[in-house]
């Protein structure tokens, strides 16, 4: 099992910045791909926000590429994201996701952290 513990969601006027952090064990980020993914609207699908694959190589979705930033903290094993420029379309309920292999393999998801965004 792998837990993963989301903190730093907020409200923030459009234009604003927030923080995002998932606690995570440090063995998780070897073996597992890691992800922020959000929910826009109840019954809405989850969308990929941002990937930080366990080689180091990351992905953005087009609507956040160049306002969003995640990286791994190795001193306190987290997986942050930096948004910044945020627009009210960014609220969502955001979750840390990690997509893992080997004696973890599995999918596992945060509680999540709601993000409001005011115009």
């Amino acid at each position: 099992q792998v837990q993963l513990a989301e903190s730093g969601g907020g409200s923030v006027q459009a234009g604003g910045s927030l923080k995002l952090s998932c606690a995570a064990p440090g063995y998780v980020f070897r073996t597992c791909d890691m992800s922020w993914k959000r929910r826009q609207a109840p019954g809405k699908e989850r969308e990929l926000v941002s990937l930080l694959k366990s080689d180091g190589t990351t992905r953005y979705a087009d609507s956040v590429r160049g306002r969003f930033t995640i990286s791994q903290d190795k001193a306190k094993n987290t997986l942050d994201l930096q948004m910044n420029s945020l627009k009210s379309e960014d609220t969502a309920v955001y979750y840390c996701a990690a997509d893992c292999w080997g004696t973890l393999e599995g999918n596992y998801w945060g509680q999540g952290t709601q993000v409001t965004v005011a115009s």
